[in-house]
């Protein structure tokens, strides 16, 4: 290994993406990791927390099943706008000021919603805090795959979206043991849900801005200093790095003017239609899917004749089979290419649901919902691993953004829809739908999806604007 000495050379996209992609992972990856993995973990906190005040809720407002599914899908309301939201603002002022703008909006929002008198301020309020962990769930992921080098690029944002897992036990926990046997308990919890508002300050001191956000923005000085500053902390913790081996190939490509209305047609033009049609398919089946389940299971347990208690309490292992779900996913998807371990993971939760349609016993549903619960959790990690790399920089939060509020559309409609039609289909009806749409999904994936698995950002995005085939040459 050789310490690059002398004069800088001009920062072009290339040398930068060479600068970072020799970078051993260290402690600043770590802590770029376990920052934004706190936000996710409270992001979830906050978003699953919605499913265990929903009984107690409708017990103490006398709440419709419509009504209920209606709130239910109050936060994914929010979602959709601050994803949407999050991803234009994100390529347009900055990756961490949107964080950090994000993270003040749900805290405050959630302390609303403890308090909140009747079924309107507690469903807008609900919708104001999804408005906050849309944004921060849009944001963190691109934010984060642009600092880390592409060898291991796909474990460390699935690593990072299985913070999500914590925050889902974390909230199954809470639900059992406070709002279930608290008085009010729905009420506290929430309140306990606006405690990352402490992490600001750590945020606003210890978060870079993105460097490849800054140079496509023409930033170059700005970007040099970012970049230099981590090598600065790397090296002080491995010793000297290697010599940069900048690509020709690794040019970043613009595909807008930076403008919010070029970067939203961009999308759309030459090879990135197919990728914003498959990706828009593959976040509305994940998320429909994903929050059909889990905003639902406790409810319809207790439809089933489980009380509240047990029903929790299945809720917390079915939710801790989230863990290994966001971390084997992970680790697969650095083995074999990322779009094949999406199908897996999608067939895998179609097998989950096909076995909760046809569950008779407890014991059965069970066991079905933690298979079902490893793998759609799994298939999380993927969702924001895999958009984060199929669009260029100019576009990237855009893009992410975007494919996210689609999916939350689908996440919006999955408690009103289930809401509505479990008193027609039942139980296994509702898992049977869910089971459709898997495998609607896998196949997409299969079909369209774009190879990146082991590649630089630059080169991804250079082969999606170049590539007009199914598979981009998987």
């Amino acid at each position: 290994m050789t310490e690059t000495t002398g004069e800088t050379p001009k920062l072009t996209s290339h040398l930068m993406a060479a600068r970072l992609e020799r970078l051993p992972v260290s402690r600043f990856h770590y802590k770029l990791l376990f920052a934004g993995g706190l936000g996710y973990t409270f992001d979830a906190m906050d978003g699953a927390i919605v499913a265990f005040i929903l009984p107690s809720v409708t017990k103490e407002w006398g709440l419709s099943s419509g009504a209920t599914g209606i709130l239910g899908s109050s936060l994914l309301i929010g979602f959709l706008f601050g994803a949407l939201g999050a991803g234009i603002l994100g390529d347009k002022i900055g990756r961490r000021a949107v964080m950090v703008s994000a993270l003040v909006i749900y805290a405050a929002a959630s302390l609303v919603a403890a308090a909140a008198p009747n079924f309107a301020v507690l469903f807008l309020a609900r919708v104001v805090a999804g408005m906050g962990t849309g944004a921060e769930s849009a944001i963190i992921a691109p934010y984060l795959s642009e600092f880390v080098p592409s060898r291991v690029r796909g474990r460390y944002i699935g690593s990072l979206a299985g913070f999500f897992a914590f925050g889902y036990v974390f909230a199954s926990l809470l639900g059992y043991f406070v709002v279930s046997d608290v008085p009010h308990g729905w009420r506290w919890v929430q309140v306990l849900t606006a405690v990352p508002i402490l992490m600001l300050l750590w945020w606003r001191r210890s978060l870079p801005e993105s460097p490849r956000f800054l140079h496509v923005h023409g930033r170059v000085d700005e970007a040099e200093r970012v970049v230099a500053d981590i090598e600065r902390q790397v090296s002080a913790r491995v010793g000297p790095l290697p010599t940069p081996q900048p690509s020709t190939q690794a040019e970043e490509v613009h595909v807008s003017s930076g403008r919010v209305a070029d970067n939203l047609k961009a999308l759309f033009s030459g090879g990135l239609r197919k990728t914003t049609i498959t990706s828009w398919v593959y976040w509305f089946v994940a998320i429909f899917t994903y929050y059909g389940f889990f905003t639902w299971i406790p409810s319809l347990l207790v439809k089933q004749g489980f009380d509240i208690s047990k029903s929790f309490l299945f809720s917390i292992l079915i939710y801790l089979a989230q863990i290994p779900g966001y971390y084997s996913a992970a680790f697969v998807s650095e083995r074999i290419e990322r779009k094949w371990t999406i199908v897996i993971y999608l067939a895998g939760g179609a097998v989950g649901a096909l076995g909760l349609a046809f569950s008779g016993t407890s014991t059965q549903i069970l066991v079905w919902g933690i298979v079902l619960s490893f793998f759609m959790n799994g298939n999380a990690a993927l969702e924001y691993s895999y958009t984060s790399e199929i669009y260029p920089t100019m576009i990237r939060t855009t893009g992410l953004g975007v494919a996210s509020a689609v999916g939350r559309i689908g996440g919006i409609t999955a408690p009103i829809v289930i809401g509505f039609s479990y008193g027609n289909v039942g139980f296994g009806g509702v898992f049977t739908m869910l089971l459709v749409l898997l495998v609607l999904g896998a196949v997409v994936v299969a079909v369209f999806g774009q190879r990146t698995t082991g590649r630089s950002l630059e080169s991804i995005g250079q082969e999606t604007i170049k590539s007009p085939t199914p598979g981009g040459n998987a």
